[in-house]
């Protein structure tokens, strides 16, 4: 498997995985002009994507599919709801659009594709786990809270993008307005970076070759802070990376 952050965080989302042939994008929240400039980079074109599966609603998340459909000619997944609910940003004419249910596997060739319903606070949230037969990595940003399968899932992953969204001191003594922070630390907002590294100390098995801290926030958090209090709970046994907020990660490949 390979895997590509081509960006992560509120200004716009996007993962790139390849695996056994099947060329998958999980959220448009970047432009088609960055998005097809990052992955040429990295030797790919945006083209030759088999689809692009839309994990929710949120603009951070959804708001280039119809760029991505009309410009590349890509199939674009999405729950029934999430389209609904997207109606508001006026996404425009998506000529190949393929719905599926939350919870419900998507099958590309040898590669399953397993959709994760989350607690985050979008109309029907998923994240997701790619399956290759023989190796599997996760997708899993914008979770809510630390909810019962998640521990269960990362314990059978080869790799993942995990959610590292907020540290705490930061998000209590920073400038978002008390409700703003009660929506961010709430069971529908995201996951810290203690609760990030907690989940990976906990359940992160042997297989676990790597995790890439995923959605940082700008204003209430720092890749340094995010990378130390991983390295001080879960330990550095194993690699830990960072899909950054304004350019691609370096390519990641899961053995």
């Amino acid at each position: 498997m390979i895997c590509l952050s081509l960006n992560s965080g509120s200004n716009g989302n996007a993962i790139y995985v390849e695996a056994d042939g099947a060329k998958l994008l999980f959220d448009a929240g970047i432009s088609g002009k960055r998005a097809a400039e990052r992955l040429a980079a990295a030797g790919r074109d945006i083209r030759d994507v088999d689809a692009v599966i839309i994990s929710h609603d949120h603009i951070d998340h959804i708001r280039c599919a119809g760029i991505y459909a009309r410009k590349f000619r890509l199939p674009i997944y999405m729950t029934r709801d999430t389209y609904r609910a997207a109606g508001r940003y006026k996404l425009g004419a998506i000529a190949d659009l393929r719905g599926f249910r939350a919870g419900e596997d998507l099958t590309f060739g040898g590669v399953t594709v397993h959709t994760i319903p989350t607690a985050h606070d979008a109309t029907d949230p998923v994240a997701f786990a790619v399956n290759d037969g023989s190796r599997r990595v996760g997708v899993l940003t914008d979770l809510g809270h630390v909810f019962p399968a998640l521990p269960r899932l990362l314990a059978k992953l080869d790799a993942v993008f995990l959610e590292s969204n907020y540290d705490p001191d930061m998000l209590a003594t920073g400038p978002y307005p008390a409700h703003l922070q009660a929506r961010i630390r709430g069971s529908a907002g995201h996951i810290s970076n203690v609760e990030s590294a907690e989940l990976v100390a906990a359940r992160g098995g042997s297989r676990l070759q790597w995790v890439a801290l995923s959605h940082l926030s700008e204003m209430n958090n720092t890749p340094q802070l995010a990378l130390r209090t991983h390295r001080e709970i879960a330990g550095r046994r194993r690699p830990i990376h960072l899909a950054p907020r304004d350019r691609a990660s370096q390519l990641l490949h899961v053995e």
